[in-house]
């Protein structure tokens, strides 16, 4: 096939966010038929709510400082699929990835022939499969997996990883993982195995407990990253932290991070921790990796910064705890006129968003994303807080409509910030790069 015939391909088994069949027995079937590629290397697992894609870059990051030949599995993407699998920092090319998809497909669909699947592999069971044959064939030495949704049914668990990490967990997906903090929270625990190196991000006490007991019953001793104190760090003036790293006995060296805002600190120890697991497991990963790492780690989509006139500014937070974090950000770090893109699934808890997020903006666009799952312009308005200025609002069909709007009534020292969803920033993205005068920084 060729990548517009895999892509269509792939498209056909549903929307992955509509088509999810949680379970691992697809999968294994899958990857035992393509050969086990998982098993020609080592893996690391991070599940979680927040966080978990942010700490895959800085891990990814400081692991091609050390010299490890590293693959990079996260979803969603934002414009082009093979964003999702990079091998080297690199993303594969697009005949790479319709190669394995043709390889996948033609695995699959001889499965189900001969009776050994039911169905086909869902799209997002069938694009990790992809990514780990990618891997193989590129011999990467070590694959850094981000789960895709909760953690004991999600495709990434069928690889078996030897080390796991659970980032912040909040409340999102309950549809699928449960209605309270405690289910989901178990969820996600669900990757900790007897065997493996658990490393657990900062949590509510909930949460933690949830996990910490998952830990006492495989019998592992997990190393716990306690919520950091900031308010002794030095921070630039668009939102990297500064903090101090000891890069040997009594050396301590000052570190900036490459990602914008103070939750990235939290996001960044799990990284370290994850780092310092895999150098005792026989990588080679020094302090000055480590620290290399940290300051280069790029995450697009996530409080990313475009330096043109007026700024441009991404960040997916797609449920509350993710808009309080953007909340935060706008209330320390941006003094000028806020102009907002706005823009978010129906399953969320959009009222919750809303409060947090529109009051930070002087202008509000609303708009509806090319998505099944798509808020519609009469969901986001029903989601604006009682008190909130209704002039203020204005309302679109589309994202294009949406970008030219925003760029047409913000000032050259404003800001336009794009929010509620990676798929909203992904279109908006593609809008954008098609134009002159957008250069990230």
């Amino acid at each position: 096939m060729l990548f517009e015939e895999a892509l269509k391909y792939l498209l056909s088994l549903g929307h992955e966010t509509l088509s999810i069949k949680l379970g691992l027995a697809n999968t294994e079937t899958l990857l035992e038929s393509l050969g086990n590629p998982h098993k020609d290397f080592r893996k690391v697992q991070i599940a979680g709510t927040n966080g978990k894609g942010s700490t895959a870059a800085f891990l990814e990051s400081i692991c091609r400082h050390a010299g490890i030949r590293t693959g990079l599995f996260t979803s969603p993407h934002l414009i082009s699929i093979t964003e999702r699998i990079r091998i080297a920092g690199e993303r594969i090319s697009e005949d790479e990835f319709a190669r394995h998809t043709t390889t996948v497909k033609e695995t699959a669909t001889t499965l189900v022939k001969q009776g050994e699947l039911q169905t086909l592999p869902t799209f997002f069971e069938q694009v990790t499969a992809i990514a780990l044959l990618a891997f193989r064939e590129a011999r990467v030495e070590l694959a850094i997996m981000e789960t895709g949704l909760g953690g004991r049914l999600d495709s990434t668990t069928a690889t078996q990883a030897e080390v796991v990490a659970i980032t912040p967990v909040a409340m999102d997906h309950e549809e699928y993982l449960g209605s309270t903090l405690v289910e989901i929270a178990g969820e996600k625990a669900a990757i900790i195995r007897p065997g493996v190196t658990a490393v657990i991000g900062p949590q509510t006490c909930e949460a933690l407990d949830v996990i910490v007991r998952r830990c006492e019953a495989q019998g592992i001793e997990p190393t716990i990253i306690e919520t950091s104190e900031l308010s002794h760090l030095v921070v630039s003036g668009d939102g990297r932290c500064e903090l101090v790293f000891a890069t040997a006995p009594g050396h301590n060296e000052k570190v900036q991070l490459g990602l914008r805002g103070r939750h990235q600190i939290d996001n960044a120890l799990v990284a370290v921790a994850l780092a310092e697991s895999l150098s005792k497991r026989g990588f080679p990963i020094s302090q000055t990796a480590i620290v290399r790492g940290l300051e280069t780690a790029t995450h697009p989509g996530r409080l990313e910064l475009w330096n043109c006139k007026p700024p441009l500014l991404f960040d997916g937070a797609h449920n509350p705890a993710a808009a309080r974090t953007l909340q935060d950000y706008l209330a320390e770090f941006v003094k000028s006129p806020v102009t907002m893109i706005f823009g978010a699934m129906k399953d969320k808890r959009l009222q919750e968003m809303a409060s947090l997020l529109f009051p930070m903006a002087n202008e509000l666009i609303l708009t509806e994303i090319d998505n099944p799952r798509a808020a519609s312009i009469q969901d986001l308005i029903g989601a604006v807080p009682a008190g909130f200025d209704r002039n203020k609002i204005s309302t679109v069909s589309s994202v294009s409509e949406a970008v030219f709007k925003a760029r047409e009534i913000t000032p050259d020292d404003g800001l336009i910030c794009t929010t509620g969803s990676l798929y909203l920033i992904g279109a908006a993205q593609e809008i954008l790069n098609s134009q002159s005068g957008s250069v990230p920084i």
